[in-house]
Parts: structure tokens; sequence; C-alpha cells
């Protein structure tokens, strides 16, 4: 009779744990979009998704890979590029557009992702350098 309780219990815990289900990282993913400029907390997330804080952060690293902050960093960066590719805006405007705090911020955070400045990859962008065959 225990064996068949802890076998329950084990099979509980294994059901609550692991991946979010799929409206969970849509509306995580849909919030971190919507608020991508001021950003989201992800206790805010978590609340989102009926789930505690850390719950949330384990399971949506589970789901995707990569932590909720990391995932946003990189819709951050994605953004940027296209407005780097795009637009005649200033960097300033771009770094506080796509939430970074400041274009000090927006730099550091462009050359760890992409290896180079903003400024040279939208140079690059603009003007690719032919290969020589």
């Amino acid at each position: 009779m225990n064996k068949d309780k802890s076998t329950v219990l084990a099979t509980l815990t294994l059901a609550s744990t692991g991946r979010l289900k799929s409206w969970q990282i849509r509306t995580a993913k849909q919030l971190m979009l919507d608020r991508l400029d001021t950003g989201i907390s992800v206790t805010e997330l978590a609340e989102a998704c009926a789930l505690s804080r850390s719950h949330f952060s384990r399971m949506f690293k589970e789901s995707t890979r990569m932590s909720p902050q990391r995932w946003l960093r990189e819709q951050r960066v994605m953004k940027s590029r296209e407005l780097l590719k795009a637009s005649t805006k200033l960097l300033t405007e771009i770094a506080l557009e796509c939430g970074f705090c400041d274009q000090s911020h927006f730099c550091r955070t462009f050359v760890k992702a992409e290896g180079m400045t903003p400024k040279a990859w939208q140079q690059q962008a603009i003007c690719p350098i032919p290969v020589a065959a």
C-alpha cells in the first residue's frame, strides 16, 4: 500500500515540474514583447502564468533553454538590429526604444551579442563588404 502511494506522489511531482504549458509560454513571451521598451519583472510574468517566481523561472528555462532575462535581452537586440538596418534614428533613441537604460548599456549588450558595435553592424548591414572569390 505504501509503495502505491509513493508511486502516485512521484508521478504528481514529475507532472508538476518541467516545462510551461503552451499558453504560459505564449503569455510570458507576449508580455515581454509588449513591454520591451519598459521591461517587466519576472514576478509579474510568474503571476500572469499562475506560478511562483522561482517555479516560473525554472520552467521557462526548461521550456526555452534560456532564462526569461536572457530571452528578453535577445529580443531587445533583435529589435535593435531591425531599427539599425531600417531607420535613421540615433543610437540613443534606438537604445531607449528597445528597453536599454542608456546608449552605453545598449552598446555593451550589443557587442556581447553580435561581436561588434551597433554602428559597425549598421554599416556592414547597409553596405556589406564583398567577399573575394
